[in-house]
């Protein structure tokens, strides 16, 4: 991790990087942090003329965007030590707070500082595509600066991320990537979850198109009672010609069976394509492209951007799917049209660190796609919508209660943004 205008070294310090570089103009800022931090490096240097012939996984610029004389100068610097996965993170303060900051300094309520530059989140986003960056989240924070127990709570947590009020928040903050190089053909495993999809499973295996250098089906099976599992493993014999496993699962819902798959999974690029193929399998390439040649981490699949097909969908789903995607829009900082399709697609790395991190939000997800959206969004992962046309099932019912899970999905959403926006201003940062 690198920090440019890391200053005393406290915030480098506090997220405990594996190794951490801080890179401060201040030759006496540099001494302190060294003295405060001696398990991290600290050098005296401009961010503008700093360089390592090192690759950095992070790179921080908290607080520095307003007082660099070369912003595009610093931009390329950071370029030149970042790989294709690493993030940036920019911090910086709204124009709209100018005369507030300024008349804090004269009643002598902060420490002035020769603020030079007051840059918004759209200069910033055009700063970063010329130094060959694209953005991936804008977020607004903070709407009262100043720690006042449960009051800093309710602003900050809550108010200040209701459309518009968001936009008079203090600080805005920037994650940005590298923009991807060269695409390369990846392996690919395709996940198919079913329960009671027994009509289905020959057409999945005909119509589900070779991927990249080569392609896995992994069916996972569970709680079927029209005989699924036993025509699973017939077509599996029907076709020697494809790689075909079965597995049955042991827990229970989609979410479970969609790790569980993962977990068998064996190639780069995961996949989950739902039984029911009301999303056509041949849309997979699609998904396939999106990730491969760098447009997405996170492929979402998006059933409301085409008009829907007859019986795709009862009316108080599709008010659903749009309420839910507006909040987790609104969570994840990211567009999202459409949270609840069930396919998605991402890198087995990416997945790899989102399982990593679950403990954050812990396995309360049945369906499996916020478990995907909410460990993409805090990784800083760029999610991207599909659009996919939607059709009505053909075999069968769905498994999906609209009410009991409906529930579900409201503390599902109620958690996320608590989680992401009400913690870092709770009861825990007061005390910090």
């Amino acid at each position: 991790m690198l920090e440019l205008g890391s200053g005393s070294g406290d915030l480098l310090a506090a997220l405990r990087p594996a190794r951490g570089v801080g890179v401060d103009v201040s030759e006496d800022m540099v001494e302190l942090a060294r003295g405060r931090h001696p398990d991290l490096e600290f050098v005296a240097a401009a961010g503008e003329d700093f360089r390592r012939d090192e690759r950095f996984d992070y790179v921080l610029l908290s607080d520095l965007v307003p007082f660099a004389f070369d912003l595009q100068a610093l931009l390329h610097n950071v370029r030149a030590m970042t790989h294709d996965q690493s993030r940036v993170v920019i911090h910086s303060y709204s124009q709209l707070w100018r005369p507030i900051i300024r008349l804090a300094e004269l009643l002598r309520l902060k420490p002035r500082k020769p603020i030079r530059n007051w840059v918004t989140p759209a200069d910033m986003r055009n700063l970063l595509a010329l130094a060959d960056f694209e953005v991936i989240s804008i977020s607004r924070r903070i709407l009262l600066p100043k720690r006042v127990p449960l009051l800093s709570t309710l602003l900050n947590g809550l108010v200040a991320n209701v459309w518009p009020l968001s936009h008079l928040s203090l600080t805005w903050w920037v994650v940005a990537r590298p923009r991807p190089g060269a695409a390369r053909d990846l392996s690919v495993s395709i996940v198919v979850p079913c329960r009671n999809e027994r009509e289905m499973i020959a057409e999945i295996i005909e119509r589900t198109p070779e991927l990249g250098t080569e392609t896995e089906l992994v069916f996972v099976e569970g709680g079927s009672s029209d005989g699924t599992a036993e025509e699973i493993k017939r077509q599996i014999a029907a076709h020697p010609e494809r790689r075909i496993s079965f597995h049955k699962q042991t827990g229970t819902g989609k979410g479970d069976a969609v790790r569980l798959g993962f977990a068998q999974a064996s190639n780069e690029l995961l996949m989950i394509l739902d039984a029911d193929l009301t999303v056509a399998p041949e849309d997979l390439t699609k998904f396939y492209r999106a990730v491969v040649e760098g447009k997405a981490d996170l492929a979402n699949g998006s059933r409301l951007v085409y008009d829907l097909g007859p019986g795709a969908m009862q009316f108080l789903n599709l008010l659903g799917n749009k309420f839910f995607a507006a909040v987790f829009s609104t969570v994840l900082g990211q567009p999202l049209k459409d949270t609840l399709c069930g396919t998605k697609v991402l890198r087995r790395s990416d997945y790899e660190a989102i399982a990593r991190a679950r403990d954050y939000f812990g396995e309360f997800d049945p369906f499996g796609d916020f478990d995907l959206l909410l460990g993409a969004g805090r990784l800083g992962l760029k999610i991207v919508d599909v659009p996919v046309r939607y059709q009505a099932r053909r075999y069968g019912t769905t498994n999906i209660s609209r009410f009991r899970h409906g529930v579900a999905l409201l503390q599902m959403a109620a958690f996320a943004f608590w989680k992401f926006r009400v913690v870092p201003y709770g009861l825990s940062s007061q005390r910090a």
